[in-house]
């Protein structure tokens, strides 16, 4: 087939005749996805985007980049976990809003499938390709361009690092709202388009409460500016709400208006430990009456994800035989005055011992001890990981059945002796970690997936909570849509995404059930 191209700045036309097909489908890790992409690739005429390598590069300026080393792009082609392996053989690493939209442009036209990526940090195949997409790595989107220190607001791109964001604002003495393990090479792009929560969004809200404005790349090239600093607007349908959490299949952002909170003059952070569920829902009602405005966090940990952690971190909060207590609790204050702060926890230690709930606690005494609290909790993730091969679920569950979930999954799994289900939380706002591991074992077994799949997703469903609470769907939980959404709302969604990106070049096959 040949398909033309019009360079509209050189008025040029460049002819790219290929045959070849969109490869890759082998490293498909679900076959269902396969399928979809099988009918979509078809249906769409995809074009290899290896036989574009050239045009591509050609849009380019001096600051960026197309790499089609495969030793060069192979990170890039597998998700942190790597449980998703793409075979991408073209990376591009634009500059600029400019030259994103010549990109698409280029693409849409051509028909070549891409996969926006921001940090590779997300759990569910969503940055990674099925096939061999393009990469449009956002890495070099990374200029802060503005802070209005009045009124709080940053204004970014979208390739800007989250935790370079945090030090810049605390230079003016204020924060990100947002707080994650993954703080350290996750990029905002990739927060704000996976809806990405972390351990203060009881305090500070979602992605929708705090991106005030952005700009987003449509997938024909179109740069619809949404950079709206106003944080009362009541003008037309608020589109950047389509774009926050829409996993890059609307459109790519490129640059974002955060409101950001005050940084605490004060913080406090202190580990309980306590002997059943039943009394980590007391604490978590005594927190909210004792420390009120000043609770940003409430993080729960069970003994055995804890025991792990404790072989190569010190636990400050264990029992008398060294083992971790059934559930530990971190809860953090942050506020105006830390005289007054620390009071109100040591009210509520004192509250929460003289009722039982708390059968030990220890208090952090300074920004060291407090640093190493936090690391117990952001060790968790890992340390799982080191073990062996873990299957991760991020739900939402009703707070008096987030334990229930894990008895019926450790149920389930009995007769493997071996499998380790280990859980923590956001349990303040309902968000469980649920893990399976197989120590000693590097990838996904069927028979394993077998029996938690679909069962985690339908006991959810029926206990009244969502099958994704911040990790989004990706490619891991797009076929479970249906099990979340009616017929009507998912007909809604599919409308919205067939006038967005007709062309279906943007991250096919995830997000959406498929057909």
């Amino acid at each position: 087939m040949s398909v033309r191209y019009v360079q509209r700045n050189a008025h040029k036309v460049i002819k790219c005749s290929n045959t070849r097909k969109f490869a890759g489908l082998a490293n498909c890790g679900n076959f269902a996805f396969g399928k979809y992409l099988m009918r979509a690739f078809s249906s769409n005429g995809y074009n290899d985007p290896a036989l574009h390598v050239e045009p591509l590069r050609g849009l380019l300026s001096d600051g960026g980049k197309v790499i089609t080393d495969t030793t060069a792009i192979g990170a890039y082609n597998l998700d942190w976990m790597r449980q998703y392996k793409g075979s991408s053989e073209v990376l591009i690493q634009p500059r600029s809003t400019y030259e994103v939209s010549k990109i698409l442009e280029y693409c849409n036209l051509n028909r070549l499938p891409i996969v926006p990526q921001s940090g590779n940090t997300g759990l569910v195949g969503g940055s990674v390709p099925i096939a061999n997409e393009i990469i449009l790595s956002m890495a070099r989107l990374d200029d802060v361009i503005a802070f209005d220190s009045v009124n709080g607001i940053l204004t970014c791109e979208s390739g800007c690092i989250l935790q370079d964001l945090d030090e810049y604002l605390s230079q003016h003495l204020y924060m990100m709202p947002y707080d994650i393990g993954a703080k350290g090479s996750c990029m905002i792009g990739g927060n704000v388009s996976t809806n990405a929560g972390g351990q203060h969004f009881y305090r500070f809200g979602s992605m929708h409460a705090n991106i005030l404005g952005m700009e987003v790349v449509l997938a024909d090239g179109t740069v619809l500016d949404l950079l709206n600093r106003n944080r009362k607007d009541n003008t037309g349908y608020d589109l950047k709400h389509l774009f926050i959490g829409a996993e890059g299949t609307l459109g790519v952002i490129t640059k974002i208006n955060i409101s950001c909170p005050q940084r605490p003059r004060a913080q406090n952070v202190a580990l309980l430990g306590c002997d059943n569920y039943d009394a980590v829902q007391n604490i978590l009602l005594l927190a909210k009456e004792e420390l009120g405005e000043i609770l940003s966090a409430f993080e729960l940990m069970d003994n055995t994800v804890l025991n792990a952690v404790g072989r190569n971190i010190d636990i400050p909060v264990k029992l008398h035989d060294g083992q971790s207590f059934p559930f530990t609790i971190l809860v953090e204050t942050q506020g105006s005055n830390h005289e007054h702060d620390s009071r109100k926890m040591e009210e509520l230690l004192e509250k929460g011992m003289s009722s039982g709930d708390i059968v030990d606690g220890v208090l952090a005494q300074d920004r060291k001890q407090i640093g190493h609290m936090w690391e117990i909790r952001e060790s968790c993730n890992p340390t799982m990981g080191s073990i062996g091969y873990t299957y991760k679920y991020d739900v939402s569950i009703p707070i008096p059945d987030f334990h229930d979930i894990v008895l019926q999954m450790k149920d389930r799994l009995s007769h493997h002796s071996d499998i380790i289900v280990t859980s923590w939380g956001h349990v303040i706002d309902g968000n469980l970690h649920l893990n399976v591991t197989t120590p000693n074992v590097r990838e996904k077994e069927s028979d394993i997936l077998g029996l938690i799949e679909p069962f985690i997703f339908e006991t959810v469903v029926q206990k009244g909570g969502s099958i994704s609470a911040e990790h989004g769907l990706g490619q891991s939980k797009n076929n479970y849509l249906k099990l979340m959404k009616d017929d009507a709302s998912i007909s809604i969604m599919r409308k919205l995404k067939s006038e967005f990106d007709p062309n279906n070049i943007l991250n096919p096959g995830k997000f959406l059930p498929a057909l």
